[in-house]
């Protein structure tokens, strides 16, 4: 997840301040530096963190500390937990999904957006097929305010973010086609309480 955000950083797509760490003395610091209230998120190659109880709030640098003791050295799916992100936590006002992948069998580039972020998009589209938008974008002629268009509204995310996903979806498809990537998936992009669109977590 830090790496994903770090390329997608690359491409001027917003992202909570964070910071990596591999002891409950190092995320005591981070949280500290990051004003105290913080999740904390378990870093290995394998989703379903959050279910499996790696990723936690804090409401201090002692209960991030307390919380890391937790995560480090736990097990996900066959993953051991050596490092965690420790984020600056904010107010989230909802949560979508935003992707790009290679479509092969259609030889061209897919994107996929929905309201229902932060659960599994197999789930949205096995029970609720129409809340996903779906876009099919031609690798020659790139992706357009059209496509833009087409993803936020097929897909009724709400007023207040917008102009902000229209604005951002553009610069996760410049990441997924300049890294030459098969996938980028955001999952959760949030709209915080401030108004921002952010990508909280990252899978690249």
């Amino acid at each position: 997840e830090y790496q994903g955000k770090e390329l997608l950083r690359r491409f001027e797509v917003p992202v909570p301040e964070g910071r990596v760490a591999s002891t409950p003395e190092d995320v005591r610091t981070a949280a500290e530096g990051l004003g105290g209230k913080v999740v904390v998120k378990a870093q290995v190659l394998t989703g379903g963190r959050g279910k499996a109880g790696g990723i936690k709030k804090a409401s201090s640098p002692d209960e991030a500390a307390e919380v890391a003791s937790s995560i480090l050295g736990m097990e996900i799916r066959g993953h051991k937990v050596g490092r965690v992100l420790v984020e600056r936590a904010g107010n989230i006002a909802s949560e979508y999904y935003l992707s790009f992948l290679l479509a092969r069998s259609e030889r061209n580039f897919f994107g996929m957006m929905s309201a229902k972020g932060g659960v599994d998009i197999e789930e949205v589209a096995a029970t609720d097929p129409d809340a996903i938008a779906r876009v099919h974008i031609d690798p020659l002629l790139g992706i357009s305010d059209f496509h833009a268009r087409e993803l936020v509204f097929g897909a009724h995310i709400e007023e207040a973010a917008r102009k902000e996903a229209m604005a951002l979806i553009p610069r996760v498809f410049r990441a997924f086609v300049e890294l030459d990537a098969s996938l980028v998936e955001v999952n959760p992009l949030v709209l915080m309480s401030t108004g921002r669109v952010m990508a909280l977590d990252a899978k690249v």
